[in-house]
């Protein structure tokens, strides 16, 4: 019988029916040992050997569930992101509050599996059943705007671009680290320079100390010209 590619894999083709005992391994605890591995020691870390290692297995006894790292890499990816928040109806700017959430919850995930950004830059690769109701989610929260399919689109590309740009930015400390770092750099130079860049001593001293913002100012900047364009629609 052939081995399963990744798309059996990722939707739930049932597995293959063995006789003897039960078997020690199952390809959930292998993908669930294999992101701890990339969440420790980054994704370059993960190997099939690395991983038989921390399983107490013998390499191709994992050969048995997943054919390959590229197969292992998709479900991977997949679990990691996990399924999308649930998003209550809250009124008439009901589009705004669920993107919002959605966006602050897929930070989240990112911020807990960096790697995962890597792994859905591939130019050809299976899409699984939750990176799939991610999209689902936000646009069906712009489901009744007026927004054009392609308009829909476009946003969730909008926001998920600005919070994988955040993600990989501040991904060795944190939002708030980061730009605590920046500004200490920032403050070093303007000590002695500040003359010379007048506006970039304005902008930091009227920060007032405040940090980790980039974020939702990112989200609602991109909310407002969405809600922009929907009363347009409107009109």
């Amino acid at each position: 019988m052939a081995a399963p590619t990744a798309l059996d894999l990722l939707w739930g083709t049932p597995d293959r029916p063995r006789r003897g005992p039960r078997p020690s391994l199952s390809l959930d605890r292998i993908v669930t040992e294999a992101i701890a591995l990339a969440d420790a020691d980054g994704f370059a870390a993960v190997s099939m050997q690395r991983l038989a290692e921390r399983l107490g297995c013998a390499k191709m006894a994992l050969y048995r569930y997943v054919p390959g790292k590229a197969e292992l890499t998709a479900v991977m990816l997949d679990q990691a992101l996990g399924a999308p928040p649930h998003i209550a109806e809250t009124g008439d700017r009901s589009w705004r509050t669920a993107l919002a959430q959605w966006s602050h919850t897929i930070h989240a995930r990112y911020r807990a599996h960096p790697w995962a950004i890597e792994l859905t830059t591939a130019r050809t690769r299976p899409l699984g059943p939750n990176e799939m109701a991610w999209m689902e989610a936000a646009l069906a929260a712009l489901a009744d705007t007026g927004l054009s399919g392609a308009e829909r689109l476009d946003t969730v590309v909008l926001l998920n671009g600005h919070i994988r740009s955040l993600v990989q930015q501040t991904a060795a400390s944190g939002p708030e680290e980061a730009e605590s770092l920046m500004a200490d750099q920032v403050g070093a130079v303007l000590h002695t320079h500040a003359d010379r860049f007048p506006e970039i001593a304005a902008a930091y001293s009227a920060t007032g100390g405040d940090r980790g913002a980039a974020l939702d100012y990112g989200i609602d900047r991109i909310l407002d010209g969405v809600g922009v364009l929907i009363e347009r629609r409107g009109s």
